[in-house]
């Protein structure tokens, strides 16, 4: 498969911002195409309308989540710990437009909730074979939802504590302790 363009990457990148620090509302075609250093007319070339661009950004997601999946089969440390340690975000590619995707989700984007419930669900189906029953799936799902939530939390919210080093990989071996299969 071909990369796509430069400028198509910028646009999809700027859009993501937006979402981002700004909001769904913020986030027009005008506003985006300003923040992505292209004319509206450029924008439109590769999106001709905000729900292709929307649609762009969910298949931004679609492809960050299958190399995530890929990562997590093949980590040398199992798919339960990549899991878990990746449930903290470092502000990547993938923790990104998960952020975005969710903005897009709660201002009422029907297509953007199904896309993260999708992405969800394939996390569940790749650790289900390593978890002992439906509980131990649960368990490490909440687990890397705290997690994350925690962690999202981190600039102007009221965030718990994220375990990092020693901690986390504690946390992983308790995780890994209670729900293997």
């Amino acid at each position: 498969m071909s990369r796509p363009p430069r400028a198509r990457e910028l646009v999809l990148d700027a859009f993501e911002t937006l979402l981002i620090d700004e909001g769904e509302r913020a986030a027009t075609l005008d506003a985006t195409a300003r923040a992505a250093g292209v004319s509206k007319g450029g924008l439109l070339y590769h999106f001709g309308t905000k729900e292709a661009l929307e649609a762009g950004l969910i298949e931004r997601l679609d492809a960050l989540a299958d190399a995530d999946l890929a990562a997590m089969e093949n980590s040398p440390d199992g798919p339960i710990a990549y899991f878990v340690r990746t449930s903290a975000m470092n502000d990547d590619p993938l923790d990104r437009v998960l952020i975005a995707v969710s903005r897009l989700a709660q201002g009422g984007h029907a297509a953007a909730g199904t896309a993260l419930r999708a992405v969800r669900e394939r996390w569940a189906d790749a650790l289900r074979p390593h978890a002992a029953d439906r509980a131990a799936l649960d368990l490490i799902m909440l687990v890397s939802d705290g997690l994350y939530f925690n962690n999202a939390l981190g600039g102007d919210g009221v965030a718990g504590p994220v375990p990092t080093g020693e901690a986390m990989a504690s946390l992983i071996a308790l995780v890994e302790r209670a729900t293997r299969a």
